[in-house]
């Protein structure tokens, strides 16, 4: 694979947002392309007025552009190839291919009731399918507006050779009878226009998820009607819930959708990795996990897709992005987390240096870089609360009254432009109170941050400097008892 040039697509519709499933399909669409010098082609398919949005295409777009995902095409607009459309369909509708329809909405509903009732599969009995043109003309009379469907035949086996799923056979019976290609309208359906599209475009091969299986069947009489070379077809298997259902916006929120992930500052990288580790593996089984794209690609085949649903896990993403994020400088950090940190935090209080010293203090334990501000925060909040029962447990000993009263008394002594100069002032007030540990610690460093796990404690002092460390301690609820 390939001998002829591996043309690829991807072909998201803007009726929502960039699903995780349709970026998934369109990493295994570029790093095929990439091992194999290919050329890949977006296209937007924009035919339903009705749910067509402006931000979901802009989403889109702007989605692939931040995951570093490049087209050699595109994008094609479905919108803007109407009149082929309309061509093409008539073309069928000569040639006895395809044929119109007048039944209602009422008519194909109390069909399906009677199927239900006789507890048979559901679909439309192609009982237009050889219409008298007397017959025709009496609907046209009564103002029918008829839609167009493509014949399919009767019960013939499709077939083909799936890149994933190996060899596939559906017959045309189980299709749900002859399908609708253009509505009364003159807009054509999604089955009819991606045959034309891809036909149209060469597409050599098509990957996409194994939900449209179905639909594939469907197709490739439509490719061979219409004369086109029936392309290469792989089904990727849906990425699914723990729960085993289908991962959607309406059941499951915005963790269907890329824009999340964007907004809470996952990297493009940690997403990209995650995504393709779904359900591809590497042929040599190696314990290691972070790959470059084009690492993967020098790799990639479609036999190392699992058949088996992939299974969203927040866990493992959030491994990938901790991973990426320790990998960056603290540089990087600061201006990647600039629209998180400008939102909750006045940087003003601090120097450039300082934010960084922070930065690198917390980044080790960073899921997501919106995380950021709450961990260093204490550092800008002057009045935060000492509420919490664990906080009033630790601060209301004997011990710790005592700790923070000779902290009080040794500022002077500290020389707050050292981090270890300031935690070896802490330890030698330890050494005289006979206390270490989390007894001589804790109480300081709630005291000073609100929390009692967080950052080196000796950069906190030094970061926080005298006054402040100083105005903390003193409001503390043990010294103010």
């Amino acid at each position: 694979m390939p001998e002829k040039e591996l043309r690829v697509r991807i072909a998201p519709s803007p009726t929502g947002s960039l699903h995780l499933g349709t970026v998934r399909t369109a990493l295994y669409n570029y790093v095929l392309v990439k091992k194999h010098k290919g050329k890949f082609i977006l296209r937007i398919e924009d035919t339903d007025a009705a749910r067509n949005k402006g931000e979901y295409t802009k989403e889109i777009l702007d989605g692939f552009k931040w995951l570093g995902i490049e087209f050699d095409e595109g994008p094609y607009y479905q919108s803007e190839r109407l009149d082929l459309y309309k061509k093409l369909a008539q073309k069928l509708l000569d040639e006895g291919k395809a044929y119109h329809c007048f039944c209602t909405q009422q008519e194909l509903e109390d069909l399906r009731k009677v199927q239900r009732t006789a507890r048979m599969p559901e679909k439309y009995d192609n009982r237009h399918r050889n219409l008298t043109e007397e017959e025709k003309k009496k609907f046209l009379d009564e103002g029918r507006k008829p839609v167009l469907r493509f014949k399919l035949p009767d019960n013939q086996d499709i077939k083909w050779h799936d890149g994933i799923r190996g060899d596939i056979c559906i017959n045309t019976n189980d299709l749900g009878g002859d399908l609708v290609i253009m509505r009364a309208d003159g807009i054509p359906l999604y089955n009819f226009a991606v045959v034309v599209d891809d036909g149209d475009m060469g597409i050599t091969l098509i990957l996409r998820g194994d939900d449209h299986l179905h639909n594939t069947a469907k197709q490739i009489p439509i490719y061979e009607a219409l004369g086109y070379k029936v392309p290469d077809f792989a089904h990727a298997p849906l990425i699914f819930t723990h729960d085993k259902e289908k991962l959607s916006k309406r059941k499951h929120g915005d963790i269907a959708n890329i824009d999340k992930y964007q907004k809470e500052g996952y990297l493009p990288e940690a997403l990209k990795n995650y995504l393709v580790h779904m359900s591809w593996t590497k042929p040599d089984k190696s314990e290691e996990e972070v790959f470059s794209l084009d690492e993967i690609a020098s790799v990639f085949d479609l036999d190392r897709i699992s058949k088996n649903p992939a299974v969203y896990d927040l866990i493992k993403l959030n491994w990938f992005n901790n991973h990426y994020i320790k990998e960056k400088s603290t540089e990087e950090i600061l201006e990647l987390s600039k629209r998180f940190l400008g939102k909750d935090l006045d940087l003003s209080k601090y120097s450039k240096d300082k934010i960084l010293l922070m930065i690198d203090a917390v980044k080790a334990g960073l899921n997501k870089l919106d995380e950021l501000p709450g961990l260093i925060k204490f550092f800008f909040d002057d009045k935060f609360e000492f509420d919490s029962e664990e906080n009033q447990k630790i601060l209301s000993s004997d011990s710790s009254k005592k700790v923070l009263e000779k902290i009080l008394a040794s500022l002077d002594l500290m020389n707050f432009n050292d981090p270890k100069e300031c935690k070896k002032t802490v330890d030698v007030i330890g050494k005289e109170l006979g206390l270490k540990g989390k007894d001589l610690y804790w109480p300081l460093r709630v005291a000073l941050s609100g929390s009692n796990k967080g950052p080196d404690l000796g950069l906190i002092i030094s970061l926080l400097g005298k006054d402040k460390v100083k105005a903390r301690i003193q409001r503390a609820p043990s010294v103010l008892v």
